[in-house]
């Protein structure tokens, strides 16, 4: 065991920065149990104390056995009889009798055997769940359990449930939290006083108190509320001192968004924005005009016209005399762009090149010289447009789409070709709005949920392998009808550690034997890229019937004349992922269908499937997909630097995020420093978050 350090009281519960000090100071915790600590991710005091409890046992009024009557509850007891029976061949049942000396409750496991072995007659025990009667017994099947190890059980209270790991059970993780509490739980205050008072919240030493050892439910609840407001708040702070930094703080070109090209732009352009577009362009252009640099980004859902605000943008830079670069993920997407806004900055009498890494040497040098004298007005590409050699006489306009497909990095060295250039990322991969408060709090955000253009619609089909046949039929009908289609495949070759199709061999299969007669091709992440893009003039010109893709075509590919879409392994993606692959079918006036291939059986997968089933709406998923996944695995958490929560959830807590996003930017709009003496140690927080914030994004 650690030396005792039962005599640190006053001193370090006095100063905040006691939490940083590693866990080996907390009672108890000697280096071996701080080794076990770190596998649940505490390393400081200050970890220790916001691992806060996932359940709350209620033992405030002394349950019974014998008088249990059926359905939710916790008792205590003590272990009477352990066994394991096998009723018939492969089923094992174990089963653990407690009783009180009021009755017997029996915890029932089913084919898990070794569950025996984790129980010894005498034990007194917890076991919490559903009772249910099975032959005259109360049962539990497979409850909850908590061993107290030899603590005596006072009732009146709710029993704190935290998670642990092997070698430190629930009883020793409460008692080290107990003592960590009596000498580091007076710490000072690192929200002021007002802050406080308005928002109605627990000092922090009783909230942390509260948190782990509730005296009722509305008390455990405010606690938790308290700890989560601090580490939303320090994460807002830390977003808006950023987005002051590169605008309000920095000087930027204020463009002219009543040019002659702003102007014009209606004349040889059909399409009329709808009142989202056209809201979404007010708010872009009320931040051009601005003095200070735009940070902006556009979400939309799938064919909802990012594209036709993104062309009102350019043009307004372009009327400023300034230059504009669009940076796209991928070549396909990138030529994509050039080939449908490109007529239309011709007839502007907008000058325009695309530059990507399979552009021919002679012609890269006269882009990159066009681009360095200002001869060439707006730049399409790829990562090819961050590379040195590529420099702009007056870049005041970046805009990157799908943003979340590079790293920060990347889009710095885009941004710093230019002095405070104004900045707008798109996004069609929708995500909700609190997610987006957070990961993207130091960007302003403009949605667009409506598609201008409709299209005929489409319809999603689950279906197992064995009935694959059914999608297939589907295709051959669209093809006769003059149609076309695609074929997604999660993998280029086959893998001997995956049971999924693979491109390059279903391609094979299906040209010899599901359609001899049709026109198949293949288009991968891994064809150069001329051939990808020779690929695409084909399908696009019609001269592939079907195309055999892995998710290459996710975003952007726009071809109105496919209508049947053929998803293999369907489980092996992300609802997201899933819902951009579906709108490559049904944008033209052509429905179009959406066959998932999966013999899946996960829980996971059925929710996923059945929820795609039930609507269309990408910002419904996208909720559904954060509820599921958290924020972390659904952003990735180096390339964005955001916060992995302790307490905070960005699910249940979208009105905190709301209202500390709120109170964040109202303070750092007043006092950007934070140089208020009462905000001495949030300051401190915040400057903390920021230092590791940058080691996220350098590593990313």
């Amino acid at each position: 065991m650690a030396a005792d350090t039962s005599g640190i009281h006053s001193s370090k519960a006095s100063r905040f920065v006691a939490l940083s000090e590693p866990v080996e100071q907390a009672r108890y915790v000697d280096a071996a149990r701080a080794e076990l600590f770190s596998k649940i991710n505490i390393a400081t005091i200050g970890d220790l104390l916001t691992h806060i409890p996932f359940r709350y046992l209620d033992l405030r009024v002394e349950h019974f056995i014998g008088q249990a009557p059926l359905g939710e509850g916790a008792y205590v007891g003590i272990v009477h009889e352990v066994s394991i029976k096998t009723p018939r061949p492969r089923l094992k049942v174990t089963e653990v009798s407690i009783t009180d000396g009021s009755g017997v409750l029996v915890g029932v496991w089913f084919n898990q055997p070794w569950v025996a072995r984790s129980f010894k007659a005498g034990e007194r025990v917890v076991f919490a769940g559903q009772i249910r009667l099975n032959y005259g017994l109360k049962q539990m099947t497979q409850p909850f359990v908590e061993k107290l190890d030899g603590e005596d059980v006072v009732y009146n209270k709710l029993l704190p449930i935290h998670r642990v790991t092997e070698g430190i059970s629930p009883g020793w993780m409460r008692r080290i939290i107990a003592e960590a509490l009596d000498d580091y739980g007076h710490i000072l205050d690192p929200l002021p006083y007002r802050l406080r008072k308005e928002n109605r919240l627990f000092p922090l030493g009783r909230a942390l108190r509260e948190v782990h050892f509730p005296t009722d439910e509305e008390n455990a609840r405010q606690a938790r509320n308290r700890l989560a407001y601090d580490e939303l708040l320090t994460f807002e702070l830390m977003c808006a001192r950023k987005r002051y930094a590169e605008t309000v703080s920095a000087r930027g070109t204020a463009h002219t968004t009543v040019g002659h090209l702003v102007k014009k732009l209606p004349e040889v352009c059909t399409l009329v924005p709808t009142d989202e577009q056209m809201a979404a362009i007010e708010d872009i252009f009320k931040d051009m005009r601005s003095p200070h640099p735009m940070n902006r980004m556009l979400l939309g859902d799938v064919g909802t016209g990012k594209t036709l605000v993104a062309l009102y943008a350019l043009c307004a830079a372009v009327d400023s005399g300034g230059q504009a670069s669009m940076m796209a993920p991928t070549e396909v997407l990138a030529r994509q762009y050039s080939d449908k806004l490109g007529p239309l900055l011709d007839a502007l009498g907008i000058s325009w090149a695309l530059l990507t890494g399979s552009t021919h040497k002679k012609a890269r040098q006269e882009i990159l010289a066009d681009a360095a004298a200002g001869r060439a007005s707006i730049l399409f590409g790829t990562h090819a447009l961050i590379e040195p050699s590529v420099v702009f006489a007056n870049l005041s306009l970046v805009i990157i789409d799908e943003q979340h497909r590079f790293g920060v990095n990347q889009r710095k060295l885009l941004r710093n070709k230019g002095v405070s250039p104004d900045v707008l990322v798109m996004s069609a991969t929708p995500i909700p709005r609190t997610l987006s408060a957070t990961a993207y709090g130091d960007l302003a955000t403009s949605y667009i949920r409506k598609r201008p253009i409709e299209g005929a619609g489409v319809t999603t089909k689950l279906i197992k392998h064995h009935q694959s046949h059914k999608a297939h039929d589907g295709v051959r009908r669209a093809v006769e009808e003059g149609r076309q289609a695609y074929v997604i495949c999660a993998l280029v070759d086959e893998s001997d550690s995956s049971s999924a199709k693979a491109a390059m061999r279903e391609v094979e299969r299906l040209k010899n034997i599901e359609y001899p007669d049709l026109r198949v091709d293949v288009l991968t992440g891994k064809m150069s890229a001329n051939e990808k893009i020779e690929t695409m003039r084909r399908f696009v010109d019609g001269e592939i019937d079907v195309l055999v893709s892995t998710t290459v075509v996710e975003v952007g590919v726009d071809v109105h004349n496919a209508t049947v879409m053929i998803i293999l392994d369907a489980e092996r993606y992300g609802i997201a992922q899933l819902h951009q692959l579906r709108g490559r079918v049904g944008r033209g006036k052509f429905p179009g269908t959406v066959w998932l291939v999966s013999d899946s059986f996960s829980n996971e997968a059925k929710d996923r499937f059945a929820m795609l089933l039930s609507t269309d709406d990408g910002f419904k998923l996208a909720e559904f997909d954060l509820a599921q996944r958290g924020p972390g695995e659904l952003l990735g958490v180096r390339q964005h630097g955001l916060v992995n929560f302790r307490i905070a959830d960005l699910v249940e807590d979208s009105d905190l995020v709301r209202l500390t996003r709120r109170v964040a930017f109202d303070i750092v709009l007043k006092d950007p420093e934070l140089n208020e003496p009462e905000l001495g140690l949030l300051r401190e927080r915040v400057r903390l978050l920021e230092e590791a914030s940058k080691e996220w994004v350098s590593a990313g």
